[in-house]
């Protein structure tokens, strides 16, 4: 049974938001507090959240005038060398990898806060206590019971997808919902509870690891990479776009799904530093639990806890629904490994479900060998860095379109848009130079994408292949 427009407005904006409002609300505060001071995540946020509306209007923009273009902003790598199959075909291809990559670590992100949320209730999981030694190594119980419920948190939602995008997505809208009515609870109670003075003075010297002090332009370079993360998945709706009843949701699901973002992540990462001070921000392993117990005792941290855990099941099930829906699409596009192009009897790509979450399921050994918020902070870096790329390409193929009016019938809407592309251009390459701060993460990140190319001849010989079965009169697979 093949799949059918099934995605309205609001599953996709829930889609948009629950993508986008996962792990990072709860862990970017602790996050931010390393990277900056106040003002400098004042700052961050406001060119971040800028350059993520370039983002989000251009994606949106695409969705209306390049409709046949579906599973992400990376399948327009292929377009942007027309005259060239080879090319087109090379870059359509290492875009979608990253892209892949991108979601497989989002999700894991989402499923290690997950855990860390969960010991609120089970302290155990936090437990130190040595179960295995191997030289250096050390597993202990805490490390373990992680893994163990982040495989479930995986396995359990890989269940759930392959039953049907449409059940999937109305939990996801419930969690979406839930969420934000919760996060918006959250924001009035720390407004009545803020305390300047937890701040310490706003635009104070920050210093790093070593002691030294960091400029603010380099705390908001810094912070950079940390707040973008806040809004990978704003191209959600694209990437469903295929899904969607009417092309216009895809679009309006998208502006308004970053705007209620932007509330509840600046409301929020705000408010909790003048919750706790600096010192227990940045050693917290559970920023928001910490936050409402310091307001509310014990009770409050345990409900803001229960509101964490929906969350980010919610969130769950849109990251893996997100990360098999990718390779799927773009292989039907023949820029993907075809296989990918498999489904099951309800239209679900199951062989990229298993594969993805596969792919997952290794990533999750991260939560073996060191703490939940070290395994967040590697994967957000990595996973931010993989995005930049099409988040790129998308930039500039906008840009194309409107040097050479190709969809255009109005001047003054080649300008605006042109403008826009622009400026969503300027923002991508800047992040992708900020995050260049961290070589050793960043050079992962590289070879992470970089590995795609040992497929690349592999995708090369099955197009061979099929086009050499429809030229016999024979259906391609």
């Amino acid at each position: 049974m093949g799949k059918g427009k099934t995605l309205g407005f609001w599953i996709l904006t829930a889609l948009v938001v629950g993508n986008m409002v996962g792990s990072g609300i709860f862990m970017l505060p602790r996050s931010l507090a390393e990277a900056a001071s106040p003002a400098g995540t004042v700052l961050a946020w406001g060119v971040t959240g800028f350059g993520v509306l370039m983002l989000a209007l251009v994606f949106g923009n695409l969705a209306l005038r390049k409709p046949e273009l579906n599973g992400g902003p990376q399948i327009y790598a292929k377009e942007l060398f027309p005259n060239s199959p080879a090319l087109s075909l090379l870059s359509g291809f290492m875009s979608s990898w990253g892209y892949w990559i991108g979601n497989i670590a989002g999700f894991v992100a989402v499923i290690t806060t997950f855990a860390s949320y969960l010991s609120t209730f089970f302290p155990v999981m936090n437990s130190a206590q040595v179960l295995l030694s191997l030289g250096s190594f050390e597993l202990t119980v805490g490390h373990s019971l992680n893994f163990v419920v982040c495989s479930l948190l995986l396995w359990g939602t890989h269940a759930l997808a392959l039953r049907g995008i449409e059940g999937a997505g109305r939990l996801n809208l419930i969690a979406t919902a839930t969420k934000v009515i919760g996060f918006a609870l959250f924001i009035l109670i720390a407004l009545f509870a803020f305390q300047s003075s937890t701040m310490g003075q706003f635009a104070a010297a920050h210093l790093d690891g070593s002691g030294r002090t960091v400029s603010l332009l380099s705390q908001v370079n810094g912070a950079a990479v940390v707040t973008l993360w806040a809004f990978i998945g704003v191209e959600s709706a694209t990437v469903f776009a295929a899904r969607a009843k009417r092309k216009k949701d895809v679009s309006r699901a998208t502006v308004a799904g970053l705007l209620i973002a932007i509330v509840l992540y600046v409301g929020i990462s705000i408010l909790t530093m003048g919750l706790l001070s600096k010192e227990r921000l940045t050693q917290s392993q559970n920023p928001l639990v910490d936050a409402m117990t310091e307001v509310l005792g014990p009770y409050g941290g345990y409900l803001l806890a229960a509101l964490g855990l929906i969350s980010l099941i919610g969130s769950t099930i849109g990251w893996v629904l997100l990360s098999a829906e990718v390779p799927y699409e773009v292989a039907k596009q023949r820029v993907f490994l075809q296989p990918f192009r498999r489904e099951n009897e309800r239209g679900m790509p199951k062989l990229s479900l298993w594969i993805s979450n596969g792919l997952g399921q290794l990533l999750i050994f991260s939560t073996i060998s060191g703490s939940i918020a070290q395994a967040f902070d590697f994967i957000i870096v990595v996973a931010t860095l993989a995005y930049l790329v099409p988040y790129l390409i998308a930039s500039v193929y906008q840009l194309k379109l409107t040097l050479t009016g190709e969809g255009y019938t109005e001047v003054r809407e080649r300008r605006m848009d042109g403008a826009i592309a622009v400026l969503a251009t300027v923002y991508s390459a800047w992040v992708v130079y900020a995050g260049m701060g961290d070589w050793k993460t960043f050079l992962f990140g590289v070879m992470l994408l970089a590995s795609g190319i040992v497929f690349y001849p592999l995708l090369r010989k099955q197009l061979r292949e099929s086009e050499g079965i429809v030229g016999k009169g024979r259906q391609m697979p």
